[in-house]
């Protein structure tokens, strides 16, 4: 249950038990357990670094469990402070990236390292030929609502077939994805063969990156069926993997639900929503942003405004601030 706090599963066995006996020490924790005593201090050192324990003023050398009302607020708050921290790094390293990216497409790409590949059949050809040759990993950023099936289906030979061979798999799908049929189903097909899904609220643009020596990045990122560049560029390619490593920590494994926060009540979206609204976006806007349909961005605020008790968005955005939802 505490896994998704960041905790093993056997760090929370140990809090549970000295949350049932205050008085467990080591040796009692490994019989209780039925554990070694090595494993018992592993767990000990996992909960200390998460604060989850301290020494015990009565008995010196013991490690007595801090309250879950305690401990567990603060790890929530600290994880939501990181999390705040990593999706400020998503933004920022996605404005380097479109700058960048922006850049090379001004440019003939020669000696950059790139190509220009115009059109859905230049892009296609190229993801097969990447397809057919990629050797360690492919990582993907899918952001939008769902891919179509159409496109899904013509991967799906080389997938399996990379897949077979040992390629390691990593793919990021926009949280409204879960509610396409076609790309949940394709999705739970890559987790039967290996590979690694999940999913976010935001995600930065849509790329493919092959063995960490090539990529895929759409010309236009508001249109990528006009056109891709295809980059080599170490440069470019290492700012690439570093957003999509750090969108990769922000998001959610495919089968994970997202919980409400405990502090604010908050589901991951409704709180995204309520950022972007502050920030200035139109409804349209955020539901562009979000791969969310106008009408769920109006059904999720109505809600947030019953909850607040209030009668206009103005008063829902002071009153959200006031309970530091904002």
């Amino acid at each position: 249950m505490l896994e998704a706090l960041g905790l093993s599963v056997l760090a929370d066995l140990v809090y549970r038990a000295m949350l049932r006996d205050p008085d467990y020490g080591v040796a009692e924790l490994t019989v209780a357990l039925a554990i070694e005593e090595r494993d018992v201090r592993a767990a000990l050192d996992e909960l200390a670094d998460m604060m989850l324990v301290r020494s015990s003023r009565d008995r010196p050398g013991v490690m007595r469990a801090v309250s879950p009302e305690v401990g567990l607020a603060d790890l929530v708050q600290r994880q939501e402070v990181e999390l705040a921290q990593r999706q400020a790094q998503v933004a920022a390293a996605k404005a380097a990236v479109t700058t960048l990216v922006a850049e090379c497409a001004d440019s003939t790409l020669n000696g950059m390292g790139g190509e220009r590949l115009i059109g859905l059949d230049a892009i296609q050809r190229r993801l097969e030929q990447l397809g057919r040759t990629m050797a360690s990993d492919c990582l993907a950023v899918h952001p939008g609502p769902a891919q179509r099936p159409e496109d899904l289906e013509a991967g799906r030979s080389l997938d399996r077939d990379a897949l077979a061979r040992g390629v390691a798999f990593r793919t990021l799908y926009q949280d409204s994805a879960r509610n396409d049929a076609a790309t949940v189903a394709y999705a739970h097909w890559l987790l039967e063969l290996g590979g690694e899904v999940r999913t976010a609220p935001v995600l930065p643009q849509r790329m493919v990156i092959v063995d960490r020596s090539q990529a895929l990045v759409p010309i236009d990122p508001s249109n990528s069926r006009t056109g891709a560049l295809y980059v080599t560029e170490p440069g470019i390619l290492r700012s690439l993997l570093d957003l999509f490593e750090v969108a990769w920590a922000t998001a959610v494994p495919l089968g994970a639900l997202r919980e409400r926060d405990e502090t604010t009540g908050l589901t991951t979206m409704e709180r995204e929503i309520l950022q972007l609204l502050a920030a200035g976006l139109t409804d349209e806007g955020v539901g562009r942003r979000l791969g969310v349909s106008l009408r769920t961005v109006r059904r999720i605020m109505a809600s947030i405004m019953e909850r607040l008790q209030a009668s206009s968005r103005f008063e829902a955005g002071l009153k959200a601030a006031q309970r530091g939802w904002l």
